[in-house]
């Protein structure tokens, strides 16, 4: 079951650039990519373990393409860290938990 800590961006107007002092961590992904299930679960608990330093939120880019294009996305999964409205760290592909909390970790 997916964390109540992650946000799921029905429309690409929920904009990772938003003015908050937390790290935010967008993930973006295809409900039908296998390395994205793979990662879904340790995405969805590191939400939890980090909630109030850290946002999630997830992006299917089959509904929205034009968002992805905007960061040069290329590969799913791809983990973006936005901090003070800038990308500031990107994962691509399924990174094991410790590769994620150590890029979080940069950031917070």
């Amino acid at each position: 079951m997916a964390s109540a800590n992650v946000r799921s961006s029905p429309t690409p107007t929920s904009n990772p650039k938003s003015s908050s002092r937390m790290s935010r961590r967008w993930s973006t992904s295809g409900p039908s990519v296998w390395p994205c299930k793979q990662i879904a679960p340790t995405v969805d608990a590191l939400a939890d373990e980090y909630a109030g330093r850290l946002k999630v939120a997830k992006m299917d880019v089959d509904h929205h393409q034009i968002v992805p294009q905007q960061y040069g996305i290329r590969s799913i999964p791809t983990l973006l860290i936005f901090k003070g409205g800038k990308v500031v760290g990107q994962l691509v592909g399924a990174a094991p938990r410790s590769k994620l909390e150590a890029e979080i970790q940069k950031h917070l």
